[in-house]
């Protein structure tokens, strides 16, 4: 779940990666029915039953609109997802969601399929994504922070918040390198040497530290209350105005005090671990499995 281009679909292709990896029968169940591209071929897909361009075309229906019509159509037929789903109810499925964020915040829709999927003996664990550069302004991040805890409080199903493109942040949490020297083998004139170090510098001067990342990773509520605090700032009577509206979103994160998000570097192959691990003991997956005998014993002699 999340926000369009908050990283779902990288997400789910690192996570199969991983999961094959690591000899896990998974696949990849995609009910976004205006998805396009994908690194592996979905084994269950949504567009084979409804397609968002079908519906825009033939109802005349903006995207938005076309693609809670497609959610709805799926939920009236989802005994088409039930016959799709049972040759793999022992498998590990990672499902990649719409970013319209109102399906899981304000509409019922992904929440009835979450029923559904629990009616089949399946264990489920939301995966709420949001990229790592919301944190570049507060108001946004805490607005993302507001539809994190309303899905979590909507769908009412186990939910882990993941901090996405953390490989993109500068700082303790992220693994981003210095420029790598130019791969024909040539020697850097002095004008490049000079452009990398002035790169290198900005990159340093604007690293976060390890201590004021954590105030993004366990939502501190006084980040959104130094803003409005701000006396830096000129002070305008719509600033005065949503002072108590800022007031009380802070309460209400602080009262909560139900979202905290795991920073993912999807370079970082103890990241990805990490990540997975967390889900793997939201839906106590594995506790029930039987072990696996090898395909060839081998017999040794007494």
């Amino acid at each position: 779940m999340g926000p369009a281009g908050s990283g779902k679909s990288t997400f789910c292709a690192t996570m199969m990666t991983h999961c094959q990896a690591a000899g896990r029968r998974v696949h990849l169940v995609n009910l976004d029915p205006a998805a396009e591209h994908f690194e592996y071929e979905p084994t269950i897909d949504i567009r084979e039953l409804i397609t968002l361009e079908d519906v825009m075309e033939e109802l005349d229906y903006g995207p938005n609109g076309g693609l809670i019509y497609c959610l709805e159509f799926l939920l009236n037929n989802i005994d088409w997802l039930e016959e799709e789903i049972g040759n793999y109810d022992d498998d590990y499925l990672i499902i990649d969601c719409p970013g319209q964020i109102e399906l899981y915040t304000h509409f019922p829709i992904m929440k009835r399929v979450c029923e559904a999927l629990e009616r089949w003996n399946m264990r489920i664990c939301g995966v709420y994504c949001l990229e790592s550069q919301f944190i570049e302004d507060k108001y946004k991040y805490f607005s993302g922070v507001m539809s994190a805890m309303s899905a979590m409080v909507n769908m009412e199903i186990p939910h882990v918040n993941i901090m996405t493109k953390m490989d993109l942040i500068e700082g303790d949490y992220g693994n981003k390198k210095d420029d790598e020297e130019q791969e024909n083998g040539e020697q850097e004139d002095e004008m490049d040497k000079k452009a990398r170090r002035r790169r290198r510098r900005r990159r340093m001067e604007s690293a976060l530290t390890q201590r004021e990342l954590e105030r993004y990773l366990d939502p501190d509520p006084l980040l959104i209350a130094e803003r409005a605090g701000d006396t830096s700032q000129e002070t305008s009577p719509m600033n005065q105005r949503f002072q108590a509206l800022n007031q009380a979103i802070v309460q209400l994160i602080d009262d909560y005090s139900m979202v905290s998000f795991i920073p993912l570097n999807i370079t970082d192959e103890d990241s990805v671990e990490y990540v997975l691990s967390t889900i793997d003991n939201a839906i106590q997956y594995g506790e029930d499995l039987e072990p696996k005998e090898p395909d060839d014993m081998v017999d040794y002699d007494p």
